[in-house]
């Protein structure tokens, strides 16, 4: 199921006294309703995008479906509600959203200003830039002059008037509402070069007309930690959606999968036991079953089959773990235990 959430044309302050007193009820309302309502971006390959069925996929939808898994028994018990970057926030704050899952970076601002609070990082990125191999470019830093398409309300603009300025190059900036509406622009020779998340390039860069004639140039400007999202005030329901995505990548880090989840209850190890409930109350303290994070992994799975299922690079968008590697493998995805 799906819904348009119209931009409601409140400025984010105006709603900070809601925020920060959003009711401490978001877990008993969602089991009331059945049903979790969750925000996501309005069609983004890998993250969120829905196919001709109305059936969402992505690494975003996949943490909306973990927390329903946690908290009602069902993956599947989730509406999915396309938000555009200027309408998402304001969707949280005003309460029609139970969580916001959309390829949102962690920044100060937002966690310190908007009545918000993140809950974790569930994908590190760092944002680019996407050429016509034919601009023949080497470097981002050989921009200088052109003409960059980009979406209004995010990071990407901030950082890409940094980057610039930083340099001393001079560009022309051809903004646009919806990441879709930015790739169009390119794709129709609107500007010389697309900037966003290097992820969201290698989504946007499949649905060219000839994604072939494009590359992704090698430098990275910026760190955009991006992760779910939920409203101040509600301190149950925020603990139970950062453990929710804790859980996943402890439950990678144990070797616990969708495959072994029940082979792996009978584990003698402390720590696999506590995640998957067989010796701690782990779950009763976040107001869930003990055994919520079977569940998840299950229904879902740890982090990196969900990683692997929908970015990686058996998937359309080719990308390798890198920083969302394992701590123990190199990468800096790390959480805190289950103890």
């Amino acid at each position: 199921m799906k819904k348009t959430i119209m931009t409601m044309g409140l400025a984010a302050t105006g709603l900070l006294a809601f925020a920060g007193s959003a009711q401490a009820a978001t877990l008993e309302e969602v089991r009331d309703a059945g049903e979790m309502r969750c925000g996501v971006s309005n069609g983004l390959p890998g993250f969120s995008q829905p196919d001709s069925s109305g059936n969402w996929s992505g690494i975003d939808v996949d943490t909306c479906r973990a927390v329903a898994a946690a908290v009602l028994g069902d993956a599947d018990a989730v509406e999915f509600i396309p938000l555009t970057a200027a309408e998402r926030f304001t969707a949280l704050q005003s309460g029609e959203i139970d969580m916001l899952s959309r390829n949102t970076t962690w920044t100060t601002t937002r966690d310190a200003s908007l009545g918000l609070n993140f809950t974790g990082t569930n994908y590190y990125d760092g944002q680019g830039f996407l050429i016509k191999t034919a601009l023949g470019v080497d470097s981002a830093y050989d921009l200088d002059g052109a003409a960059v398409c980009t979406q209004a309300g995010t990071t990407t603009e901030l950082n890409l008037a940094d980057f610039f300025r930083a340099n001393d190059m001079e560009y022309d900036a051809i903004v646009f509402d919806t990441s879709e509406a930015s790739a169009q622009g390119f794709d129709n020779n609107r500007c010389d070069v697309l900037t966003s998340d290097t992820s969201q390039l290698a989504a946007l860069k499949t649905q060219l007309s000839d994604p072939e004639s494009a590359e992704i140039l090698p430098e990275i400007i910026s760190k955009e930690p991006l992760g779910p999202v939920v409203r101040q005030g509600d301190d149950e329901w925020f603990n139970v959606v950062k453990w929710v995505l804790f859980g996943q990548i402890n439950a990678e880090e144990y070797g616990i999968t969708a495959d072994n989840v029940d082979e792996m209850m009978d584990s003698d190890n402390p720590s696999v036991q506590r995640i998957l409930g067989e010796s701690s109350n782990m779950g009763e303290i976040l107001g869930l079953d003990d055994d919520f994070m079977v569940e998840v992994i299950t229904q879902v799975g740890n982090y990196g089959e969900m990683f692997e299922r929908n970015v990686g690079p058996d998937t359309p968008l080719g990308l390798n773990r890198g920083n969302n590697e394992l701590w123990t493998e190199g990468g800096i995805l790390y959480a805190p235990p289950f103890r």
